[in-house]
C-alpha cells in the first residue's frame, strides 16, 4: 500500500503561478484504498512512507518535502476519522453482493471530503503567501477539473475496494488505473489551461485596440501579468533623447516614467521578447516578464509570448500612426482658425465665437464688436520692408490679445484690420470704455529694427443688432470704423442716424423742404428734475418730424439727412424758434427754466451759426444764460479748431454748454480741456445699469467726481425707476431726466404739468428724496468767466 501510495503522488501534474509550481497528484485515491484496505494506523504510516519516497524523487527542497508529508498525512489522519465516522475499514470489508458496499461508499466520501479540506486548505494558503494573491482565488482556479479529479479518485477507490475484497491480487492492477487516471487529469488541466491562455490572450490583444499609447502601454502592463502569471512585466521604449520610457505593472502597482527614475523591480528572473513586426521590421522596445525565482517556459508559452509582443508593436504603431494624424489634425484645424502670422483667431473663429455668443447672450450678458485698422501701416511696409510691417503685426497682436478681458476675442481678419469681440456687457455704452482701454494698450508704441514706432489705430464698436446676425454686426462695425476714421476719433460707436446704407432715410431727403415749409418738425420738452426735492429746474428740447406718412420720426432717423441735404440751418433754427417761444410762455406763468437744445456739429462748423443763436435771443428777449446748448462728445473733436471759435462767440455772450452723452465717448479729457462746459449728461446705458453693474456705477461716480473737481452739474439721463434715483442721489448726481418723472411732451402739456405739481408743490414731478433740512447745498461762487454751472442755485 506504501509503494501504491508513492506511485500515485509520484507522477504528478505541474501547474505554475508565477515563480511558484502547484502539483496536482492522485494521491486521494491511492488513501482512500488503503482506507479501506488495511488499519487506520497503517493508512498514516504508509501515506508518511510512499509520499516521502515520492517527493525525494521528485523535489530537492527539504522544506517542501515536509511540508508535503505533513499535509498528506495530517490529510489521511482526518480521512481515516471521516471514514471512520460511518464505520469504514479493513473489517467491514466483505463480498461484492455484501449490502455494506453502500456504507463502504459513504465512508469514503466522507474521507474524500477531509482530506481534500487539508490538502486544499493547507496548500493554496501556501501558494497564497508565496505568490501574494487570494486564497479563494487559487482555489477557484480550475475548480471544475480538480472537482472531476477528486469524484474520480473517490470512484476508483470504491471499485478498487471492492475488487480487492474480492481479490488481493486486484492490487496489482491499481498502479495502472491510477496511472491512467493522473494521465486523464494531466491532459484536462493543460487542455484548460491552454484554452483558457489563449482565450486571456485574445482579450489582452482585443484590449490593445485603443488610440492612446498610455492606454496601451497600462492594458498590456496589467494584463500580461495575469496572462503569463509573472510576478511583475514591464515595457521599455526607447526616448529621443537617450532617457527611455518604461512602463512597469504588478498586482496592485503601476508605473509609468522614465527609466532613470524607475523604482528597482521587485523581481529579477527576466524573460524577455523584442517589440518587432512579423517581418522583424523596426524594433520599437522590449517586453520584459519578471519572476521572483527562475522560471522555464514551455514552448507554447514562448508563442504566446512572442505573439503578445507582435500585437503590442502593431498597437504601439497604431498609437503612434493615430497620434501623428490627430496631431495634424490638430494643426489644420488650428490653421483653419487662427492667423499664421500673429497666431490670432481669424475671421471664421471670430464669426463662429460671435455667432455662439449670440446664442448665449441672454446668459452671459451683451455681446459687442470692435473692429481696429491701424493708421498709416502702408507707410511701415513702404518705408521699412513687410519684414518690418509684419513684426509691427505681431506687436500689435500681443498687445491686443494681452490688455483684451478673459472672455473676450481678439481676431486678425487680414492686412492690418484687427477685431475684438467684447462679451459679458452689462450695457452696450460699456464697449466703449473697453475699447478705449483696449486700444490705449497701443499707446506705449513699439520697437522694430532699432527704431521706436508709434502705432496709432482706430476702432468702430457695434452692439449686437436685433436682426441680421454676426454679418450685421460686422457690417456695422466696419461703418463706426470709418466714421471713427472720418471724423479723426480713436473710437467710434455704430449709430443708426449714420448709416449711410439706409435707403429708407435716403428717401426722406428729397421730403426736407417740404418739411421745414409745412412746419412738420415739431419740439417736444422733457424736464430736467432735482433729484433730491423732485423740482423741475430745466427742460431739454427734443426735436420730432411729423411726417405725414410715417408717423413721428426720432432725430436718430432724420438728422444725418438733414445734414447732409443743406436744409440744416432752417431745420436749427425752427428748433430754437420753438425753444425759445416755449421758454417765454413759461416764464410767463412763473416758471423761469432754461432750455437745452442740441446742437449738431456740422452746425458749429457754420460761422453764422453763433450770430443766428444770439439773433434769436434778443429777438425774444431771452438772456443768453437760459439757452444751454448740448454737445455730442463723440462728434465735438472733429475739426475742433472751428468749433472752439463757434463756442467761444456764444460763451462769451453767456450761453451754457452742455456735453451730451459723456462717457460713451474716448475723447472726454481732451474735449473738456478744449472745451470748458457747463454741465455732464450721463448716457443712460449707465444709468440703466446701475443698480446691478459695479462697472456703470464706477463709470458714474468717477464722471460725478471730474464734475466736482471742475465745478460742473451732472445731469443723468434715462431715470426710469425710484431705485435708480436714489443710486444716482446716492454717487453724488443731482439732477436726472427720465420717464420716473416726465415723458417728453408738448410745451403746453409742460406747463399743465408744472402748474399742477406734486404732492401740493407747483413745479415738482417727483416726491422729496431726503428729509427737510437734511441737504444743504451752498451756491457757487466762481469768478467772473469761469462760472460754468448750467443749472440755476438749487432751494437748500
Amino acid at each position: 500500500m506504501a509503494l501504491i501510495i508513492m506511485a500515485a503522488n509520484g507522477p504528478v501534474v505541474k501547474i505554475r503561478l508565477r515563480s511558484q509550481h502547484r502539483y496536482y497528484s492522485s494521491t486521494s485515491g491511492a488513501i482512500l484504498i488503503a482506507i479501506a484496505s488495511v488499519p487506520g494506523p497503517w493508512v498514516i504510516l504508509c501515506t508518511a512512507v510512499g509520499v516521502l519516497g515520492a517527493k525525494l524523487i521528485t523535489q530537492r527542497e527539504a522544506m517542501k518535502i515536509s511540508f508535503n508529508v505533513a499535509k498528506d498525512v495530517h490529510g489521511a489522519a482526518l480521512a481515516v476519522l471521516g471514514a471512520g465516522l460511518f464505520g469504514v475499514g479493513p473489517v467491514s470489508l466483505g463480498a461484492a453482493t455484501d449490502p455494506s458496499w453502500v456504507r463502504l461508499a459513504l465512508g469514503l466520501t466522507a474521507g474524500a471530503i477531509c482530506y481534500a479540506i487539508v490538502d486544499d486548505g493547507l496548500g493554496n494558503q501556501v501558494l497564497a503567501m508565496a505568490t501574494r494573491t487570494g486564497w479563494l482565488q487559487i482555489t477557484l482556479r480550475d475548480w471544475d477539473i480538480k472537482l472531476v479529479g477528486r469524484l474520480t479518485n473517490l470512484a476508483v477507490a470504491v471499485v478498487a475496494a471492492q475488487a480487492i475484497a474480492r481479490d488481493l491480487r486486484m492490487l496489482i492492477a491499481l498502479p495502472p488505473v491510477l496511472w491512467a487516471l493522473h494521465l486523464v487529469a494531466r491532459n484536462m488541466m493543460r487542455s484548460r489551461a491552454e484554452r483558457d491562455d489563449w482565450r486571456r490572450l485574445a482579450q489582452t490583444i482585443d484590449e490593445l485596440n485603443v488610440k492612446d499609447l498610455a492606454d496601451v502601454l497600462r492594458s498590456v502592463a496589467t494584463q500580461a501579468p495575469k496572462l503569463f502569471s509573472a510576478d511583475e512585466v514591464e515595457v521599455e521604449l526607447p526616448g529621443d533623447d537617450g532617457n527611455s520610457r518604461l512602463v512597469r505593472g504588478s498586482p496592485g502597482h503601476f508605473y509609468d516614467g522614465t527609466r532613470a527614475s524607475a523604482p528597482n523591480p521587485v523581481a529579477t528572473s527576466v524573460i524577455e521578447a523584442p517589440l518587432e513586426g512579423h517581418d522583424g521590421g523596426h524594433d520599437l522596445g522590449v517586453l520584459r516578464l519578471r519572476f521572483s525565482k527562475a522560471v522555464k517556459f514551455r514552448e507554447s508559452e514562448h508563442y504566446k509570448l512572442k505573439a503578445l509582443a507582435s500585437a503590442l508593436y502593431t498597437a504601439i504603431r497604431n498609437a503612434n500612426a493615430y497620434a501623428e494624424l490627430q496631431r495634424v489634425a490638430d494643426e489644420h484645424a488650428y490653421a483653419a482658425a487662427h492667423d499664421s502670422l500673429t497666431g490670432l483667431p481669424n475671421r471664421r473663429q471670430l464669426l463662429e465665437r460671435a455667432e455662439a455668443a449670440f446664442d448665449n447672450r441672454t446668459d452671459q450678458g451683451m455681446v459687442a464688436l470692435l473692429l481696429i485698422d491701424l493708421n498709416h501701416f502702408k507707410e511701415v511696409n513702404d518705408t521699412l520692408g513687410h519684414q518690418a510691417g509684419d513684426k509691427v503685426l505681431q506687436a500689435v497682436a500681443t498687445m491686443l490679445d494681452r490688455g483684451a478681458r478673459p472672455g473676450d476675442l481678439v481676431a486678425r481678419l487680414g492686412g492690418d484690420e484687427f477685431a475684438v469681440l467684447l462679451t459679458g456687457l452689462p450695457t452696450p455704452a460699456l464697449a466703449a470704455h473697453r475699447a478705449e482701454a483696449l486700444l490705449s494698450c497701443l499707446d506705449r508704441g513699439i520697437e522694430v529694427d532699432g527704431m521706436r514706432l508709434t502705432v496709432e489705430a482706430c476702432g468702430g464698436i457695434a452692439s449686437a443688432p436685433g436682426s441680421g446676425g454676426v454679418t450685421e454686426l460686422l457690417r456695422r462695425a466696419d461703418v463706426a470704423m470709418y466714421q471713427a476714421k472720418r471724423s479723426g476719433q480713436r473710437t467710434a460707436t455704430y449709430e443708426h442716424a449714420r448709416d449711410t446704407a439706409d435707403i429708407g432715410r435716403l428717401m426722406l431727403g428729397g421730403e426736407l423742404r417740404r418739411a421745414v415749409a409745412e412746419h412738420e418738425f415739431v419740439v417736444d420738452f422733457q424736464p430736467i428734475v432735482d433729484l433730491g426735492s423732485g423740482e423741475v429746474i430745466s427742460a431739454e428740447a427734443l426735436a420730432r418730424w411729423h411726417h405725414p406718412e410715417h408717423g413721428n420720426l426720432s432725430p436718430m432717423q432724420f438728422l444725418e439727412t438733414v445734414e447732409r441735404s443743406g436744409q440744416l440751418p432752417a431745420f436749427a433754427d425752427a428748433v430754437l424758434e420753438q425753444s425759445l417761444t416755449a421758454y417765454g410762455i413759461w416764464r410767463e406763468a412763473g416758471f423761469d427754466l432754461p432750455v437745452a437744445v442740441n446742437v449738431s456739429p456740422r452746425s458749429l462748423l457754420d460761422e453764422t451759426f453763433p450770430s443766428a443763436v444770439l439773433s434769436r435771443l434778443a429777438g425774444h428777449g431771452v438772456a443768453a444764460d437760459r439757452l444751454v446748448l448740448e454737445l455730442t462728445e463723440t462728434l465735438t473733436i472733429s475739426q475742433l479748431e472751428v468749433v472752439e471759435r463757434a463756442l467761444s462767440e456764444l460763451r462769451d455772450a453767456g450761453v451754457r454748454l452742455a456735453l451730451d452723452d459723456f462717457g460713451t465717448g474716448v475723447s472726454s479729457l481732451s474735449v473738456l480741456s478744449r472745451i470748458p462746459v457747463h454741465q455732464l449728461k450721463i448716457d443712460r446705458e449707465f444709468v440703466t445699469a446701475v443698480e446691478t453693474s459695479s462697472e456703470a456705477a464706477a463709470v458714474i461716480r468717477s464722471t460725478v467726481d471730474l464734475a466736482r473737481s471742475l465745478h460742473l452739474t451732472v445731469v443723468a439721463e434715462g431715470v426710469e425707476s425710484e431705485p435708480q434715483r436714489h443710486a444716482l442721489w446716492e454717487l453724488g448726481c443731482v439732477a436726472g431726466q427720465g420717464h420716473l418723472f416726465a415723458r417728453p411732451m408738448r410745451s403746453g402739456r409742460l406747463l399743465a404739468a408744472l402748474q399742477r405739481g406734486s404732492g401740493g408743490r407747483p413745479g415738482a414731478l417727483a416726491d422729496v428724496l431726503h428729509t427737510a433740512g437734511s441737504v444743504v447745498r451752498m451756491p457757487h461762487r466762481r469768478s467772473p468767466g469761469h462760472g460754468r454751472s448750467s443749472l440755476p442755485h438749487l432751494p437748500a
